[in-house]
């Protein structure tokens, strides 16, 4: 495994609103500017097994992801595992939330990451990548969870 990336935000909204906000991964183009489109492709509403298929530009590179929901939980606990064979993969991500006393939301977003073939050699480079961009990705979800 390459590693983890992770980060953390405190959003103005109550723990249940920013579940079925980040719940819904058709939301996702809202906060990540790398997911071109997404799309549930299993029906109604989402639960464990839901499966999401997305359109992804990474580093110049356009990509075709599925993910399938592992772990549902409201309003605490999504998981999710990427099924699609990509170079880097996200065997394991997923969102923590906890709420807090004055009627906001902690939330925790992480994603495991790892390479296979030459993917190996690449995934130190996207792992980083998440890395650095990992306190504007959580910022992120915080304003379009906000401003929704």
């Amino acid at each position: 495994m390459a590693g983890q990336f992770e980060a953390t935000v405190d959003i103005d909204r109550p723990v249940e609103e920013v579940f079925a906000f980040l719940a819904d991964g058709e939301n996702d183009p809202k906060f990540s500017p790398r997911v071109m489109e997404m799309q549930r492709t299993t029906p109604g509403a989402t639960e464990v097994g839901t499966v999401y298929a997305s359109t992804v530009k990474d580093a110049g590179m356009t990509t075709h992801r599925v993910f399938r929901i592992s772990e549902f939980d409201p309003p605490r606990r999504i998981r999710w595992t990427e099924t699609s064979k990509n170079m880097v993969t996200v065997p394991e991500g997923g969102y923590d939330l906890e709420a807090a006393d004055d009627g906001t939301t902690h939330l925790r977003v992480f994603n495991n990451m790892e390479g296979h073939g030459v993917g190996k050699l690449l995934a130190g480079f996207a792992l980083n990548a998440a890395r650095k961009d990992g306190d504007a990705f959580a910022h992120r979800i915080k304003d379009a969870v906000e401003g929704a």
